[in-house]
């Protein structure tokens, strides 16, 4: 029987503990993945145990509290702390999701909190985006028209054109669909994932876009539209409700129909 296990250098190991809760009668461990590609350690998961009365309610309020007050070298991003800007997508009880949003008070037990899954690694919960970032711009997200626009308006839609963007334009490319989706792990260099596919497909049912046609010849592709195999765990995973799965086979059912 074959027998699978991580590389040496990729196990994690078991950090250290840091009890900053004194003692508190509201306290709760955020276990935390950490790695400094600079050490030449191997990743390890930090324990810090905080005094929830100190901190906010959401779990990003627990990581900036243990940056400022327990561990300076602690390193992740943020932004807008709103749900809005998707800086701080991480893997939280094992769902991607926006630690700006997740309640600490929704997850039983420690709190285990991870960079997003399948992607390289910067430092602790910083993922490498570069690469999800240039399938972005490859789908030339910006709308794209031969006619030229009105002297006097802006384009227009009717409020059926403009409800067809609904479930579209709020995705805010947090990657914590794209990196739930296993065939993305294993094809991410030529797949465009759920993220980038939605996105897609938002310029694509945009009434005032003129380039449908070649915006569906560049998808036109076993890799960067057809790997994609309903799993759904890009819906479910979505900090926003959003479906990019439904998305995807929107795109799937264009294809079909101008072949017809």
């Amino acid at each position: 029987m074959a027998e699978f296990t991580l590389p040496k250098n990729s196990k994690i190991k078991v950090g250290k503990t840091v009890d900053a809760a004194g003692g508190a009668g509201r306290s709760k461990a955020f276990r935390v993945y950490r790695w400094d590609p600079d050490s030449g350690e191997n990743p390890c998961m930090d324990s810090y145990i905080i005094d929830l009365d100190k901190c906010g309610p959401m779990v990003l309020d627990a990581i900036i509290y243990i940056k400022n007050h327990v561990d300076s070298t602690l390193t992740f991003r943020r932004s807008c702390r709103e749900g809005i800007c998707g800086s701080c997508a991480m893997n939280i009880g094992g769902t991607n999701t926006l630690a700006c949003t997740t309640a600490i008070e929704d997850i039983k037990g420690d709190v285990k909190i991870y960079p997003l899954p399948h992607m390289p690694v910067i430092k602790d919960l910083v993922p490498d985006l570069t690469h999800f970032y240039a399938q972005y711009a490859s789908i030339k997200p910006w709308l794209q028209a031969q006619t030229p626009p009105p002297p006097d308006r802006e384009r227009l839609q009717s409020k059926e054109e403009r409800a067809e963007l609904d479930g579209l334009y709020e995705c805010i490319l947090c990657a914590s669909c794209s990196t739930a989706c296993p065939s993305y792990w294993w094809n991410s260099e030529r797949y465009l994932g759920p993220a980038i596919l939605l996105q897609a497909y938002r310029w694509i049912a945009d009434s005032r876009d003129e380039n449908t046609g070649e915006r569906l010849d560049d998808l036109e592709d076993p890799f960067r539209l057809y790997r994609c195999h309903t799993i759904m765990n890009c819906t479910n995973t979505c900090p926003k409700g959003l479906n990019p799965g439904k998305a995807i086979a929107e795109i799937k059912k264009k294809m079909i129909s101008r072949n017809v």
